[in-house]
């Protein structure tokens, strides 16, 4: 854990959602993360390694280099979403969360799993176990959860102005109540 007097480090491993896709630079969840701890004088880095399109598979190849330049005292893994866009199969998305969430504990950083659902299109069987694979590895691991990182946009009465013009990616004014989804789990862990 964090040494007396060494500010956190927050490492964030996610894909577009995380990376600012189609947004103004600093106007993201991720950066207004940063703000916030300022404004609350948490003192904390946050390190936004997030990529566009990643999968928990690219996620897995890329994390022991950014675990081994960082040394994050937080993990946030926000990956899952393009896994379930691919098809892949939910087995090797669980297996790739477990392999991060190991990882990065083994370097001594606390998790923050950030869950994602998928549209209804998928079929019911489908959409629950996709979401349940999210929770049955932060059970396994103990580590912190956000249900569903989407809370109040995806499934807000005005969804649809909420996201960009391809209904995937929220735009900014949505990116606040985003930043309020996972900051309830990550204070507990920044205490």
């Amino acid at each position: 854990m964090r040494a007396a007097g060494r500010p956190a480090v927050i490492l964030v491993v996610g894909d577009s959602l995380s990376a600012e896709y189609g947004l103004k630079r600093g106007t993201g969840w991720v950066a207004l993360l940063q703000q916030r701890l300022a404004k609350q004088k948490i003192p904390a880095q946050v390190v936004n390694a997030s990529i566009s399109g990643d999968t928990t598979s690219g996620g897995r190849t890329r994390l022991p280099a950014l675990l081994a330049q960082h040394k994050p005292t937080h993990v946030i893994l926000e990956l899952g979403a393009n896994d379930a866009l691919r098809g892949l199969p939910l087995a090797s998305t669980e297996d790739n969360l477990a392999w991060m969430t190991q990882a990065a504990q083994k370097a001594g950083a606390r998790v923050l799993l950030v869950g994602m659902q998928v549209p209804p299109n998928y079929g019911s069987d489908y959409t629950r176990r996709f979401a349940a694979v999210f929770a049955d590895v932060a059970k396994r691991y103990k580590t912190g959860l956000v249900p569903f990182l989407l809370a109040g946009v995806a499934d807000a009465p005005d969804a649809r102005a909420l996201f960009q013009a391809d209904g995937i990616h929220p735009r900014a004014e949505a990116h606040p109540r985003i930043l309020d989804n996972v900051w309830p789990e990550l204070r507990k862990q920044l205490k």
